[in-house]
C-alpha cells in the first residue's frame, strides 16, 4: 500500500523523470493520472453549467444555449487542440532531445502564432452570437434568450486557447501536475461563482444564464495566470523568456505545418458534431435537442478524462523518439491503448446501468430524459473502439505526423457519419434515433482505419 501511494504522490507532485529510461508502465501511468485529472477537470465547466441553468425557469431554452454554444466553441477547442498538439510535440521532441532551451522558444512560438489567430475569431462570436445559435438550429425565441452566453463565451475564446495550449506544452515536457492544477483552480472558481452569479448573492445581482457564462470564463481566467506563473517566473523545465517571442519565421513554419493538419483535424470533427446537433433539433425539436446535449456533456464528462490518458501516448511517442528510441515509443502505445479499453468499458457499464439517474441530475422533464437517455444508451456501445482510436490518433499527433488522423477523421466523419446520420434520421425516418447510431458506427470505422495505420508505421519517419 506505501508503495502505491508513494507512486500517486509522483504523479500528483509532478517529480522530474526521464520518461525515455523509466518503465513503461510506470511511464504511461505518471503521465496518465494527472492527464485524466486535468481533462476530468475540463469536462466539469460545462457539466456544472448545465446543472446550474438546468434549474432556471426557462430550462429547455438554457440547456439549449450552452448545448448549441459548446457545440459551436468545439470549433474553438479544435483550433486549440490542434496548436497544443503542435506545442507537445515540438516540445517532446526537443525534451527527448535532452534541449529544454529550444523547446522553450518553441512554447513562446507557439503561443504568438495561436493569440492572433485566436482574436479575429474571438471578435467575430462576440459580434454575430444570435445569428450563429439561429444557425446552429435554435429558434428566435431561443437565440434572443442566449445571445448574451454566447457572446461571453465566444468572447473568451482567447483564454480558453491559452488555457488548452499551455497545457499542451507542459504535457509535452513530461509536467502533466502543473496542467491538472491549473484546470483544478479553474473549476474550483467556476463551482464557487456559478451559483453566485446565476442566482445572486448580498449585492451580486442574480444574473441567470449570463452569470454561468461569466463565473465559467473567470474561472478560466484564474486558471491561466497560474499557468503563467509556471510558465514566465516559476523555475521549471520549461521557462519561457522575453526574447523568445521574437518571431522565429523557420519554427514559425514548423509550427504551422504541424497545427495545420492537426486544426483540420479537429474542425472535421467538431464540424460533423455540428451537423449532427443541428440535425436533432430539426428531426426532434427543442426537447430531443436539449436531451442530445445533456447525453453529449454526460458522454464528455467521461471522455475527456480517456482523452486525458490517451494524451500519455503523444508524450511518450514524441520523447522516445528525441531520444531515438522507436520500439519504446510502439510499445508505451500499446500499454495505454490497454488502459484505456479498461476504462472505456467501466464507461460503457456505468451509462447502461444508471443512465436514469445520471440524466436525472441535470433535468426532471420526462420527454427531455427519454431522448438523452437513448442516446447515452445507443453511443456507449462504441465507446470501446473510442478509446482504442483516441490513443492511436494522439499516438500519430505526438510523433508530429498530424495529417494521417486528419484524412482518417475526413473519411470518418465526412463521407461516413454524416451520410449515414442523415440517411438514417430523414430517410428511413429514424430522427434522433439515427443520428445516435450514426456515432458509435463512425468510431467503431475510424478506430479500425487508424490502427492499421499505426501498425504499418509510416509515423516513426515524421521529423519535426
Amino acid at each position: 500500500m506505501t508503495r502505491y501511494l508513494d507512486f500517486l504522490k509522483k504523479a500528483f507532485n509532478g517529480e522530474d523523470t526521464d520518461y525515455t529510461k523509466v518503465n513503461i508502465r510506470s511511464a504511461v501511468l505518471l503521465l496518465a493520472i494527472p492527464m485524466m485529472l486535468e481533462m476530468a477537470m475540463e469536462s466539469v465547466f460545462a457539466l456544472v453549467d448545465l446543472y446550474f441553468v438546468g434549474h432556471l425557469k426557462e430550462s429547455g431554452f438554457a440547456i439549449q444555449t450552452v448545448g448549441l454554444t459548446e457545440s459551436v466553441l468545439s470549433v474553438m477547442y479544435s483550433i486549440a487542440i490542434g496548436m497544443s498538439m503542435a506545442a507537445t510535440a515540438l516540445v517532446a521532441r526537443r525534451i527527448g532531445e535532452k534541449n529544454p532551451e529550444q523547446a522553450s522558444r518553441s512554447a513562446a512560438q507557439v503561443l504568438l502564432v495561436s493569440v492572433a489567430v485566436t482574436l479575429i475569431l474571438s471578435l467575430l462570436g462576440v459580434i454575430y452570437a444570435e445569428e450563429i445559435l439561429i444557425l446552429m438550429g435554435a429558434r428566435p425565441e431561443a437565440a434572443a434568450y442566449g445571445k448574451d452566453f454566447t457572446r461571453i463565451m465566444m468572447g473568451s475564446s482567447t483564454i480558453i486557447m491559452l488555457l488548452f495550449l499551455i497545457n499542451g506544452i507542459f504535457r509535452g515536457a513530461g509536467n502533466a501536475t502543473i496542467a491538472m492544477k491549473s484546470l483544478w483552480i479553474a473549476n474550483i472558481a467556476n463551482i464557487i461563482l456559478c451559483p453566485v452569479l446565476i442566482k445572486g448573492f448580498g449585492p451580486v445581482p442574480a444574473m441567470g444564464l449570463t452569470g454561468a457564462a461569466l463565473a465559467t470564463t473567470i474561472g478560466r481566467s484564474i486558471g491561466v495566470i497560474y499557468q503563467l506563473y509556471h510558465l514566465l517566473v516559476a523555475d521549471t523545465q520549461i521557462r519561457i523568456r522575453l526574447a523568445y517571442f521574437k518571431p522565429d519565421y523557420g519554427l514559425i513554419q514548423s509550427i504551422i505545418k504541424i497545427a495545420t493538419p492537426g486544426i483540420f483535424q479537429f474542425v472535421i470533427a467538431s464540424c460533423s458534431w455540428i451537423f449532427l446537433a443541428e440535425l436533432v433539433a430539426t428531426t426532434g425539436g427543442e426537447n430531443a435537442s436539449a436531451g442530445y446535449q445533456t447525453a453529449l456533456r454526460l458522454m464528455m464528462f467521461f471522455m475527456l478524462p480517456a482523452w486525458g490518458l490517451s494524451n500519455a501516448a503523444s508524450t511518450l511517442v514524441g520523447q522516445n523518439m528525441g531520444a531515438n528510441e522507436m520500439l519504446r515509443a510502439e510499445q508505451s502505445v500499446m500499454k495505454t491503448v490497454k488502459y484505456n479499453v479498461i476504462f472505456m468499458l467501466t464507461v460503457s457499464l456505468i451509462f447502461i446501468l444508471f443512465s436514469n439517474f445520471l440524466v436525472s441530475f441535470f433535468t426532471q422533464e420526462a420527454e427531455i430524459k427519454s431522448f438523452a437517455q437513448n442516446a447515452l444508451h445507443i453511443m456507449s456501445t462504441g465507446f470501446i473502439f473510442y478509446g482504442i482510436g483516441m490513443v492511436m490518433i494522439n499516438a500519430f499527433n505526438g510523433a508530429g505526423d498530424t495529417w494521417t488522423p486528419t484524412w482518417v477523421n475526413l473519411f470518418g466523419f465526412w463521407l461516413f457519419q454524416i451520410p449515414l446520420a442523415y440517411f438514417l434520421s430523414k430517410y428511413l425516418g429514424m430522427g434522433p434515433k439515427g443520428v445516435f447510431i450514426s456515432i458509435p458506427a463512425a468510431e467503431t470505422l475510424i478506430t479500425i482505419v487508424a490502427f492499421v495505420l499505426f501498425k504499418r508505421g509510416k509515423w516513426k519517419t515524421i521529423k519535426v
